[in-house]
């Protein structure tokens, strides 16, 4: 089984590339499981057409012990297996400790084995790395971490924080970083301060991603653009990053 987590500043694009990579798996017959990090709980929209499906952390609260897989874990059309970790009650709780709970209860209740996938993506808000945020890197989680980033300042800042914390995490037996994601926002010398980054933490950018209508286009259609547009240019820079990533790991 290969799992892996997709980190990035929020509003960055994460989910998208994410939603796009388990997409792109799934086309080559893999059995794919995504699971959202973030509490706003909208990391798997685009596989399930923006229809609302409870979070754990939902579930834990209404029901408590009498839960089910079935419950919380959702496949969509073409297989893809969606969950969302969810948030504390706004104002209550902390969102890092919602984490640690629904990614301990999915262990506890056999998730992967129930549903064996070959690969387990963790789309994960990058902004904070500390805590229950930092979960999906602990050993038994993701092997590797995605940084996903843009040439914008802040984007750029908080993946250096994230790519700090992997380094620091990894005499633990953490997950190692697996590479940048560049997601272009067409600012001046994007590529080249990208670059500078994964320079600085000895990675290489394994994927580009233009800025383009399509993608617009895909998430108003509340869909991957590998699927509303796959013979465009975005949709091929999407499924090469899916390659990369599955390769990475030994797969052909």
């Amino acid at each position: 089984m290969i799992k892996f987590a997709i980190y990035g500043k929020g509003g960055i694009g994460k989910s998208t590339v994410a939603c796009n990579i388990s997409a792109a798996l799934a086309e080559k017959g893999l059995r794919v499981m995504q699971i959202g990090c973030d509490p706003k709980a909208d990391s798997t929209a685009l596989l399930r057409g923006d229809k609302h499906i409870p979070t754990v952390l939902d579930r834990i609260r209404e029901k408590g012990g009498d839960m089910q897989l079935c419950d919380m874990v959702f496949e969509n059309e073409n297989g893809i297996v969606c969950v969302e970790a969810g948030g504390p009650v706004p104002g209550l709780g902390c969102a890092g400790r919602g984490i640690i709970n629904a990614l301990e209860k999915l262990e506890a209740m056999g998730a992967y084995d129930v549903f064996k996938p070959d690969v387990v993506i963790y789309d994960v808000l990058g902004d904070v790395v500390c805590g229950g945020f930092s979960m999906p890197m602990r050993k038994g989680f993701a092997d590797k971490v995605f940084v996903v980033t843009s040439g914008e300042k802040m984007s750029r800042y908080a993946a250096g924080n994230i790519c700090l914390a992997v380094e620091n995490f990894k005499g633990r037996g953490y997950a190692a970083l697996g590479g940048i994601i560049l997601n272009r926002r067409n600012v001046k010398n994007e590529d080249a301060l990208v670059q500078n980054l994964a320079d600085d933490f000895d990675t290489k950018i394994i994927g580009r991603i233009d800025r383009c209508e399509e993608i617009q286009l895909a998430e108003e259609k509340a869909a991957p653009v590998i699927a509303v547009c796959p013979d465009c240019a975005v949709s091929k820079q999407l499924k090469e990053l899916a390659d990369v990533i599955y390769s990475g790991f030994g797969g052909a």
